[in-house]
């Protein structure tokens, strides 16, 4: 695609009628469920699909963190690229920062990051569902590439279905350049339908649910 295409495309795009989104139409029983209830959906939606979930207090994550490390073997990993989130400690993994442009981490990143470090904006109870934004401090290679990917969430940031979190979030207003939507390892299936795991991407991903905010 040449520039003056990609230029006409997207000036049709800015051009389009903005169209409200609908106010989430939910069951009365759907109404009637605590943030408890919500976030047993995460888990047993997560669980489900092959993700591992573990709770932790938000003074206590950190060590839940050297935990996983230490029984996945973890022995680099890689983090984004934000003041004071983890420093290293005896035993553990090389910590390396996503804090140069990716052509000039491609290769350590491709070839030897065992775990990439994430933080969930907020997740979806119904689908059991992280929403991840990606910015220059945490590119979606670090949740796609690494073969295990770790994710921390804030427990209380969470919303029970996806127009919900769309209308809560006001993306429409601010449109993210991308939204990365994690519901498990990654996963295919073959032309007889059968599921596999780990075919493309982390072969594991485990959910650190920080009941309170992540500091």
């Amino acid at each position: 695609m040449t520039a003056s295409a990609r230029q006409n495309i997207l000036a049709r795009l800015r051009q389009s009628p903005v169209v409200s989104l609908p106010e989430p139409s939910l069951d009365a029983w759907t109404r009637q469920l605590s943030q408890a209830d919500y976030l047993h959906s995460l888990e047993t939606q997560l669980s489900t699909a092959h993700a591992e979930v573990i709770h932790a207090h938000p003074e206590g994550w950190r060590r839940t963190v050297e935990e996983v490390c230490n029984r996945y073997q973890i022995r680099s990993l890689m983090l984004p690229n934000l003041p004071d989130l983890l420093t290293s400690w005896e035993g553990g993994p090389d910590l390396i920062r996503f804090d140069q442009p990716m052509e000039a981490l491609k290769a350590t990143l491709f070839d030897r990051i065992d775990a990439g470090l994430t933080l969930a904006e907020c997740a979806i109870a119904d689908t059991g569902t992280l929403v991840i934004l990606s910015s220059p401090e945490q590119p979606r290679s670090l949740s796609l590439v690494p073969p295990i990917h770790i994710c921390l969430l804030d427990a209380t940031r969470l919303y029970p279905d996806m127009p919900t979190a769309l209308k809560q979030e006001q993306w429409s207003a601010a449109m993210p350049t991308n939204l990365i939507f994690v519901s498990g390892p990654s996963k295919t299936a073959d032309i007889q339908q059968t599921l596999a795991y780990g075919a493309h991407g982390p072969k594991a991903l485990v959910v650190i649910l920080v009941h309170g905010e992540i500091q």
